[in-house]
């Protein structure tokens, strides 16, 4: 089993917590009450390699996927199950545009 380097620089600073420390930005002097934001997931300071962006990538891809075709489904059986209690309650079709021709419509007078 091979170990991959990291690019990002160990920072040996680490708090007797055992926490890492967090990113300070900005002074916050003049919105926040002199006290400095703190930000606990850092950027990273180097672009991933290309191998772990592509695998990323990949993997977002199949959780849009997955999402979409659950919204699709779930819209979908919502839809019949809508239609089917709109036939329970009216007691017939509740789309006018599905009667069938067999039931001549009101002529306006």
């Amino acid at each position: 089993m091979t170990e991959e380097k990291s690019q990002i620089p160990k920072n040996n600073t680490t708090s007797s917590s055992g926490k890492k420390p967090a990113a300070e930005i900005g002074s916050g002097s003049s919105y926040s009450g002199g006290q400095r934001m703190s930000y606990p997931n850092r950027p990273e300071s180097v672009n991933p390699d290309q191998a772990t962006l592509r695998e990323q990538w990949k993997f977002a891809i199949r959780q849009y996927s997955k999402w979409y075709s659950h919204a699709w489904g779930t819209a979908i059986l919502a839809g019949g199950v809508f239609f089917g209690l709109g036939w329970i309650i009216k007691g017939s079709n509740p789309l006018p545009s599905l009667q069938s021709a067999s039931k001549p419509r009101d002529e306006e007078k």
